[in-house]
């Protein structure tokens, strides 16, 4: 059993590792080979009068290994100024996180690993993001529009580059400061030009692929940005304004993003970042939780990666097409497919700390 912290995963994944090993875990749901189920949590009230907590948790299985993905988080959705808000989230105190991926055998049930989620996390979206680009995007793309400059926004970053011949970028995020540091870094990181632009209507203008990586609770994206032959992908669930899928044509979806239940006091879909959730509380505590937001103005039904894939739906069938990439669901085989890679890397090396596997099973049926 292994103990894999957040710079063993540095060290052992790279973005084009995690855009192969996803491509051929999803190209699995076709036979068998790999499965998934939706992202589920719980709320409930937390210490602090203005948050809630929130575990959430996804599992599935791929390469070899069965994963699931624990987070538990203090939330809150301040506001700014302008109205605006974002969600924020800590566990025990602002600047600490609790993420853990938890790694078994399916060949015997072996517990094989314990692995810190946060580098894991953001390696594993940005190549899905990179995934996507490479479907959907026009093989010639070389202008990127980047709204965000966070750690997704790095790594949605670096899986377009690893799949598309970028030459520019635009990026933009509320903090000045914030996007110039990161065009900085990044332009010598890559070796490709970063511009640290004053808005994201012009991080936007002129894209061939534009991607938001933000927590914001509002859209980023507005649908008039949106032009003929472009790609777009949203990390953050409420990137995109609604509008913006009437002017798409064509969304393949990674896969299926929330639970089939209806709707009740205490499930709901699409609060705050959660598309499915069991919430406790009184209704006086749950007035802290944020207005529900949907995530889609249409009513119409996008094709699944694994459709495009096989032949069944359509990809790209024309270089003015406006495509997105919708990089939700299919988690539990990320988490699966991410970490088998990292497990087994680490495990090559010699990193990672060894943990006895008898203290993880036991004697007794349960």
């Amino acid at each position: 059993m292994l103990m894999i912290d957040n710079d063993v995963v540095a060290k052992v994944l790279t973005t084009k590792d995690c855009i192969d090993i996803q491509e051929r875990a999803f190209a699995g749901v076709l036979i068998g080979a790999s499965v998934s189920r939706p992202r589920l949590d719980t709320f409930m009230p937390a210490a602090d009068e203005d948050s809630y907590y929130r575990f959430g948790s996804v599992e599935g299985a791929a390469e070899g290994v069965h994963a699931v993905r624990l987070k538990s988080d203090v939330m809150s959705w301040p506001s700014r100024a302008d109205g605006s808000s974002s969600e924020k989230k800590y566990c025990i105190q602002p600047g600490t996180y609790c993420g853990l991926v938890l790694l078994f055998s399916t060949a015997n049930g072996e517990p094989l690993a314990i692995i810190n989620d946060g580098h894991l996390q953001h390696m594993r979206v940005g190549a899905a993001a990179g995934l996507g680009a490479k479907l959907l995007s026009r093989p010639e793309s070389r202008q990127l529009g980047l709204i965000g400059s966070g750690g997704m926004a790095e790594t949605l970053l670096e899986a377009m580059v690893a799949v598309r011949p970028i030459e520019t970028v635009r990026v933009y995020s509320r903090s000045e400061s914030n996007r110039s540091a990161f065009a900085q870094r990044m332009a010598e990181k890559l070796g490709i030009r970063m511009d640290a632009v004053d808005s994201a209507y012009e991080a936007a203008e002129g894209a061939d692929i534009l991607g938001a990586a933000t927590d914001s609770m509002s859209p980023v994206v507005e649908a008039e940005w949106l032009k003929p032959g472009m790609h777009v992908v949203g990390i953050g669930p409420l990137d995109l304004a609604p509008e913006c899928e009437e002017r798409i044509d064509l969304v393949v979806r990674q896969g299926e993003e929330a639970f089939d239940m209806p709707e009740s006091g205490w499930f709901r879909r699409d609060l705050g970042h959660s598309r499915s959730a069991f919430v406790g509380g009184s209704p006086e505590e749950q007035r802290r939780l944020p207005p529900v937001k949907r995530k889609q103005s249409s009513t119409r039904v996008w094709p699944f990666y694994a459709d495009v894939i096989s032949g069944k739906a359509n990809g790209r069938t024309s270089p003015d097409q406006i495509t997105q990439y919708r990089p939700v669901g299919n988690w539990g085989i990320q988490f699966a497919a991410c970490g088998a890679l990292a497990y087994r890397e680490a495990k090559a090396r010699g990193l990672g700390r060894e943990l006895p596997t008898e203290w993880f099973v036991q004697c007794i049926k349960n």
